[in-house]
C-alpha cells in the first residue's frame, strides 16, 4: 500500500490549517512539526500552557518561520472545549488531528465526572470534532479528519451498560475500551460523511509501539518511581521512537489513497514499519455499535453534529 513511505513523500501542506490536539510533546509533537515543515499552519492545542510554550518555542527553532501558534484545550473539560471551539479564529480548517490522549491511568474523574480515559480519549475528542466539522465543509477535497487509537483496542470494547467501567475499574481495560470508542467514532463519522457525499475522510491511525510518556503516565500519578523508571527503561529498549511512531498519523492525514474509515498503522513486525492498513477488530466496524455511541455521545457531551446530518 504505501511503499515504505517516509516524510520525504509527504505531500506540500502550503495553504492548509490544521489542529493537533496534544500537540506538546510525543507523537503530537512531531506530527505538528511535520506539517509545520511541509507549510501548514499549526494550531497546538495543549491542556499545560507552560508545556505548550516550551513546545511552541522549540518546533520555531527546528522549523524557522513555522507558522504555528498555541490554544489552550482540555479535553477532559468540556467548557473547555466549548470555549476553545468559540475562541478558534479560522474560519476554514483542513485537518484536525485528534492525537491527545492519557493511558491506564488509576481511577480518575473528568471535570464533568466522566471516567478520565473514556472522557479523555473519546468523549472530548468526540465534542471538538463535532464543534470544527463545520469548518471543514469548505475546505473541500482533502479535509480529513485524524483520530489517534491504538492496537490494544483489541483488549475490549464499549460495553453499552457500563461505558465508563462504573461496576468495576480496570485500567487497562479502561484504556481498551477508550480506543476501541475511538475506531467506533471514526466508523460512524465516516459513514455519515460518506452518506452525505461529503469529500472530508475520517480516518484513524495508531503509532504501534512508540516511546512517548504515555507508558509511565498511571505510575507516575501514583508516585510508583521504581516502578516508573523499569517501565521507561524497558519502552526504550523495545520501542521505536516518537517520529517513527508519528508517520502513520502523518499518512493518514496527508498522503493519497487514504480512504473512508481507514485504520492506519506500521506494517513491520513488533508494531514497526512503514505505514500501511492496519487489523482491527471486528466490533470496530459494528453498525449497530457505533451509532449506538454515537447517540451516547451526544447525551452525555450535549453536542450534536449539525453537518453531516447522517441517515
Amino acid at each position: 500500500m504505501t511503499n515504505g513511505w517516509t516524510l520525504d513523500d509527504m505531500p506540500d501542506q502550503k495553504g492548509r490549517t490544521a489542529v493537533v490536539t496534544g500537540a506538546n510533546s510525543g507523537i503530537g509533537y512531531v506530527t505538528s512539526r511535520e506539517l509545520a515543515r511541509r507549510g501548514a499552519r499549526v494550531v497546538l492545542a495543549c491542556r499545560d500552557e507552560t508545556r505548550g510554550r516550551a513546545a511552541e518555542d522549540l518546533l520555531r527553532q527546528q522549523v524557522p518561520g513555522a507558522d504555528v501558534r498555541l490554544a489552550r484545550l482540555d479535553l477532559a473539560d468540556l467548557a473547555s472545549v466549548r470555549s476553545f471551539a468559540a475562541e478558534l479564529p479560522e474560519e476554514r480548517l483542513d485537518l484536525l488531528i485528534d492525537n491527545a490522549g492519557v493511558m491506564a491511568l488509576p481511577r480518575r474523574r473528568t471535570v464533568d465526572g466522566f471516567e478520565m480515559q473514556f472522557g479523555t480519549n473519546h468523549l472530548g475528542h468526540f465534542a471538538l470534532t463535532g464543534l470544527l466539522l463545520p469548518r471543514m465543509r469548505d475546505a473541500g477535497y482533502g479535509a480529513r479528519v485524524v483520530v489517534v487509537s491504538s492496537f490494544m483496542h483489541v483488549m475490549g470494547t464499549v460495553d453499552p451498560r457500563d461505558p465508563q467501567l462504573d461496576r468495576g475499574y480496570r485500567r487497562w481495560i479502561a484504556y481498551a475500551r477508550s480506543k476501541s470508542a475511538n475506531l467506533l467514532f471514526v466508523h460512524e463519522l465516516a459513514r455519515r460523511l460518506a452518506a452525505d457525499g461529503s469529500p472530508v475522510v475520517a480516518a484513524a491511525a495508531h503509532p504501534g509501539f512508540a516511546a512517548t510518556g504515555l507508558q509511565t503516565a498511571g505510575v507516575r500519578l501514583e508516585g510508583r518511581q521504581r516502578t516508573e523508571r523499569v517501565v521507561a527503561g524497558a519502552t526504550r529498549l523495545v520501542a521505536q521512537t516518537a517520529e517513527h511512531g508519528a508517520l502513520p498519523t502523518l499518512y493518514a492525514a496527508t498522503a493519497e489513497g487514504v480512504r473512508q474509515d481507514d485504520f492506519i498503522g506500521p506494517g513491520g513486525p513488533l508494531m514497526r514499519g512503514a505505514p500501511a492498513r492496519s487489523p482491527r477488530a471486528p466490533w470496530t466496524r459494528d453498525d449497530v455499535a457505533s451509532a449506538g455511541l454515537w447517540r451516547l455521545s451526544e447525551r452525555l457531551t450535549g453536542v450534536r453534529y449539525g453537518w453531516p446530518a447522517g441517515v
